[in-house]
């Protein structure tokens, strides 16, 4: 599962947690399969980190893109 999808799905999940009347089973499945998916998250996004650092420790320059600000605005 693609990390955008991870995310749109933990979306679903803590939206369902916080304006329905679940049993308290359900609620608990969801929050188990949540935490899950925070975990997944982190791991790709700490994979990302040390490739990124990878490249860039190589004597590679970061691309710089013209006209672009910190923020991503133009």
């Amino acid at each position: 599962m693609r990390f955008s999808e991870k995310m749109t799905l933990l979306e679903e999940i803590v939206h369902k947690l916080e304006t329905e009347k679940l049993p308290l089973e359900d609620s608990l499945e969801l929050f188990e399969r949540g935490i899950s998916l925070v975990s997944e998250a982190k791991g790709f996004l700490s994979e990302a980190e040390q490739r990124i650092s990878m490249v860039t420790d190589k004597g590679q320059e970061p691309v710089i893109l013209e006209g672009v600000t910190e923020d991503g605005g133009r």
